[in-house]
């Protein structure tokens, strides 16, 4: 029999504490929430070794882990549990330090990990769109309308050399900062948690984007069932205001075609649809957190955050479109200008906030099927 000598590392069992996973100390080892786990593959099921290893300070066996991400927070676990440990929030504070390990740079992931700095996470767009309005003359000259007096928000704040000139260079910082951060990832897993198997990883991935489209993993809960729905429509909000952006672009750009655009042209319908899905979602989402909080935790800072920016990106979008309908400038262009602000609050800090739940649990699941991990789930 092989022996492992534990190293118990204090101060991650204090982070994992303060992180949300404060009932960490009243788990005994019962293994009642891995016998209601419906995620839970029965080779090395999960969560009960995780909160021991979490109760043992064993940083790295958790940190790397496949598991973690497997876990789709249904709480089941946290609503069964006799004493109260509630796994699941444990093993949401534990995802969180996953993500703030990872990412890079870590300063950012500390930022956006600690309350204390969401005011200067703001400010940060505030500062940088305040500056945008100066340079354009907006505080002596006005703000200018478009052909026949209507508001445009082309005009407030054009395309170029501002708005994509700001968000191109961002997004593809972005997406450096994930690939990075996954490919230390994938490398952990690979030494702590098996090597891949011959297996077709294009399948691996196939079969993971199938899985994620229908949400199905989302069935297995009971306590938040409800939340499959909620999910879905926010998942599928952001892929419709993806498409809706991409037709923005070739209207600019390949037929020079300047917003606004007619409330029937295709752009509004799949925005607008999306944009109402959004909100729809995360209310939904909003009020199975209030619901179930007594069962499965009403969730740390780190949820809430990422919440509120994307409340306020579809809020603000939807408001400042009303608003320009109805000509009253001095309401559209303040929530246009509040719009610009979170969606640079939900791709700036996407590494390093709840958004990246979407690349590291894509990625460790098709590690799992790749190494063979969840084929009993």
């Amino acid at each position: 029999m092989s022996e492992e000598i534990v190293k118990p590392d204090l101060n991650f069992v204090k982070e994992v504490i303060s992180s949300g996973g404060e009932s960490l100390k009243k788990c005994y080892q019962c293994s009642t929430c891995t016998v209601v786990c419906g995620m839970t593959p029965d080779n090395s099921p999960f969560p009960r070794k995780e909160m021991l290893y979490a109760q043992w300070g064993m940083r790295d066996k958790l940190i790397s882990n496949p598991d973690i991400w497997l876990c789709h927070q249904c709480s089941d676990c946290t609503a069964y549990c006799p004493r109260g440990a509630k796994p699941g929030e444990v093993l949401g504070a534990i995802r969180k330090m996953a993500i703030k390990n990872y990412s890079k740079p870590s300063f950012l992931a500390s930022m956006v990990n600690e309350p204390k700095s969401a005011i200067l996470l703001f400010a940060i767009p505030i500062v940088i769109f305040l500056v945008f309005m100066m340079i354009q003359g907006h505080f002596t000259t006005g703000i200018p309308r478009g052909e026949g007096g209507i508001i445009s928000f082309s005009k407030f704040m054009p395309p170029i050399p501002y708005i994509d000139f700001l968000f191109i260079p961002l997004a593809a910082l972005v997406v450096l900062s994930f690939v990075a951060s996954i490919k230390s990832y994938w490398a952990d897993m690979a030494k702590n948690y098996g090597k891949p198997t011959d297996a077709d990883i294009n399948k691996s991935i196939t079969d993971t984007i199938i899985e994620i489209l229908s949400h199905k993993k989302f069935s297995k809960c009971n306590v938040t069932a409800d939340r499959k729905i909620a999910h879905l429509l926010v998942f599928y909000s952001f892929i419709g205001l993806a498409i809706t952006t991409s037709i923005a672009v070739f209207y600019l750009y390949l037929l020079k075609w300047e917003s606004p655009y007619p409330q029937t042209n295709i752009i509004k319908i799949i925005g607008n649809i999306s944009g109402i899905a959004l909100l729809v979602g995360i209310t939904m989402i909003v009020s199975n957190r209030i619901k179930n909080k007594d069962k499965a935790g009403i969730g740390s800072y780190f949820d809430w955050l990422f919440i509120v920016i994307v409340y306020g990106v579809g809020a603000t979008g939807m408001f400042a479109q009303i608003f320009r309908l109805l000509d009253i400038a001095f309401i559209a262009y303040p929530m246009y200008f509040a719009h610009l602000v979170f969606i640079f609050a939900l791709f700036a800090y996407a590494p390093f906030s709840k958004m990246a739940h979407m690349v590291y649990r894509t990625t460790a699941l098709v590690f799992a099927k790749h190494v063979g991990r969840d084929k009993s789930i």
